[in-house]
């Protein structure tokens, strides 16, 4: 696992949305947006109740993830003023988390940090959440 500095845990704790990459067993990227929190220098990120066109254990992040843990996730900043321009990008091993405490407690910082988890219930469905362990960090810019 890596260590973050102040600023780096600032920005990623105040940032509403990342961008998630997997890779399938022929390594062929796929990237969402996801919500995510952090905690102990671990994020964790939900498979929610939005609608989807498959079930949560066929979404393709979830079977990449399960044939291959290695994952990247981008947060970054755009301004015309590039002066403010950002990214941290973080680079670990993904799995994911279908029951027990740290579950159960990642699902309750997201709820704590998302309201739209809250009025899903989401720490009630029973949904799985990604757990990413940070091996490698690179940030830039405004941070």
């Amino acid at each position: 696992m890596t260590d973050f500095n102040a600023e780096q845990i600032r920005y990623i704790s105040r940032k509403r949305v990342a961008h998630l990459a997997t890779c399938d067993k022929d390594g062929v990227p796929t990237v969402v947006p996801v919500c995510h929190v952090f905690k102990d220098g671990i994020i964790y990120t939900p498979i929610d109740k939005k609608s989807k066109k498959v079930a949560p254990s066929k979404l393709k992040r979830v079977k990449n993830i399960i044939r291959n843990p290695n994952v990247a996730l981008v947060m970054d900043e755009y301004h015309d003023d590039w002066d403010k321009l950002s990214y941290i990008i973080i680079v670990g091993k993904a799995k994911l988390l279908d029951h027990g405490e740290e579950h159960s407690n990642a699902l309750k910082l997201l709820c704590n940090k998302y309201e739209q988890y809250r009025d899903m219930k989401l720490d009630t469905l029973g949904l799985p959440v990604i757990k990413i362990i940070p091996e490698r960090v690179n940030s830039w810019g405004n941070i």
